[in-house]
């Protein structure tokens, strides 16, 4: 078996298991159900009515009528630049994924919202693990990294992560999910990622196609400094806007953060969890 196979194997095998792992401490585990209403009421919190429509229409891009769109450019893509095994896996990625947490949330569904009512909060439907959007954004982010040219895969990879994410912080700040609900989408849809690497890297070697110049039909050669380049400027990016809002209004800033400590942690985890992903994936495609 080929090393990158038996690598993605191993990537995927170790997704499978933060899934089940983040399902049973979220749903059986007090601390952590406890940390993810936490979490829950501090995106909450921030809502404000003069946003609404902003954190609508961000939220809305992982609906099913942006998504077939999204979806279809990204294949497309991939059938432009000629590369049938990439397109078959990024089409592969983005209905398997779905299909999968459709398939969950009914068969997990669980109401877990009994004590937010004291803070006048929505509860949040029970059939909500794992979140739709969430899969939805990092399956596109992922499946585009995937088609993407060798030389546009770290933008394509952080800008993709950068919008999984903002997808995510906005449905959560309209109540409409728990942060580990988050986690399970990203999870799923990085699990059947490194499955679909895994089954392109073993045909690229069991029936070679080569590429004049660029590898493989999966691998195309990047330096390792170009290809953290984006990544590392997404996250000083991020921490420099932070810096910005921290500086705008510093004691309102500092108060809402003592106040809801779990909020930073879990807010800081989903962003880094899409960022790993993303960037992860575009590493392993490196030749």
């Amino acid at each position: 078996m080929p090393a990158r196979t038996r690598l993605a194997l191993i990537g995927a095998g170790t997704g499978v298991g933060l899934l089940l792992a983040t399902w049973y401490l979220a749903f059986h585990v007090g601390v952590f159900k406890h940390a993810d209403q936490s979490i829950f009421l501090g995106f909450a919190g921030l809502h404000r009515a003069r946003v609404d429509h902003l954190l609508n229409l961000i939220a809305d891009l992982g609906n099913p009528h942006p998504f077939v769109f999204f979806a279809a450019c990204v294949l497309l893509v991939g059938l432009v630049r000629r590369r049938p095994r990439i397109t078959a896996a990024a089409g592969a990625i983005l209905l398997a994924a779905n299909v999968t947490t459709q398939l969950l949330k009914p068969l997990l569904a669980q109401h877990r919202a009994a004590s937010l009512f004291a803070h006048n909060v929505a509860p949040v439907v029970a059939s909500s693990w794992p979140s739709g959007h969430a899969t939805a954004a990092m399956s596109l982010a992922l499946s585009a990294v995937i088609v993407a040219p060798s030389r546009w895969r770290p933008r394509v990879a952080a800008f993709g992560a950068a919008f999984a994410v903002a997808v995510s912080y906005s449905f959560l700040a309209l109540g409409w999910h728990y942060p580990s609900d988050v986690f399970g989408g990203f999870l799923i849809a990085g699990s059947w990622t490194a499955l679909a690497v895994a089954a392109v890297s073993y045909a690229d070697q069991r029936w070679p196609r080569r590429i004049a110049g660029a590898g493989t039909a999966l691998t195309e050669p990047i330096s390792i400094r170009k290809a953290l380049g984006p990544p590392v400027a997404t996250l000083i990016g991020v921490l420099g806007l932070a810096a910005i809002v921290v500086l705008a209004r510093p004691h309102a800033v500092v108060s809402y953060a003592r106040g809801h400590q779990a909020f930073m942690v879990g807010a800081g985890a989903i962003g880094a969890l899409g960022l790993v992903i993303a960037t992860a994936l575009m590493l392993a495609l490196r030749r």
